[in-house]
């Protein structure tokens, strides 16, 4: 079989989760996370999205509604990614969250990116992130990505905020 290459405009349409109380839920990813919500299925699901489009995130309790999270060492979604257009834009919801006290579980440099990491009040890995310019990629001897994970200077992004 002739190799396939998938056509590099793709992209990941959505996420669907679900979750275990869905006020909760749109607490965080609308209240908090500013997403809108596009509709609603009663009070049994939601689709939020930013900037118009259908929708970004699903929210259900179809199956879900009132059970614990996931177990942190089966198999599952590890991180939905949430891409920030500019590191500004970042720096914003960074100081949002720090005002509103919402803990974080990590803050890194990828190289290709900066990245904080939060749980959603389920227990989902939440990665919010902006992509550095494609020009500022690391890159090995032999042309490829080299990615890493390094500790993100908070405090400069916070002030980013301000810039």
């Amino acid at each position: 079989m002739e190799e396939y290459k998938i056509p590099a405009q793709t992209r990941i349409g959505h996420v669907h989760l679900k979750v275990s109380d869905l006020k909760r839920a749109l607490d965080f990813y609308h209240g908090l996370l500013g997403f809108e919500i596009t509709t609603m299925y009663g009070d049994q699901a939601a689709f939020i999205s930013a900037g118009g489009y259908h929708h970004h995130i699903g929210l259900n309790t179809w199956h879900s509604k009132g059970f614990p999270p996931a177990s942190p060492n089966g198999v599952g979604l590890y991180h939905t990614a949430i891409l920030y257009p500019t590191r500004k834009d970042l720096a914003m919801i960074f100081n949002r969250l720090q005002e509103a006290n919402y803990p974080l579980t990590g803050a890194s440099d990828h190289g290709v990116s900066e990245a904080i990491y939060l749980d959603d009040p389920d227990g989902n890995g939440v990665e919010l992130y902006w992509d550095k310019p494609q020009e500022l990629w690391p890159t090995k001897a032999d042309g490829s990505l080299e990615m890493y994970t390094r500790q993100l200077n908070l405090s400069d992004l916070r002030n980013e905020a301000n810039s």
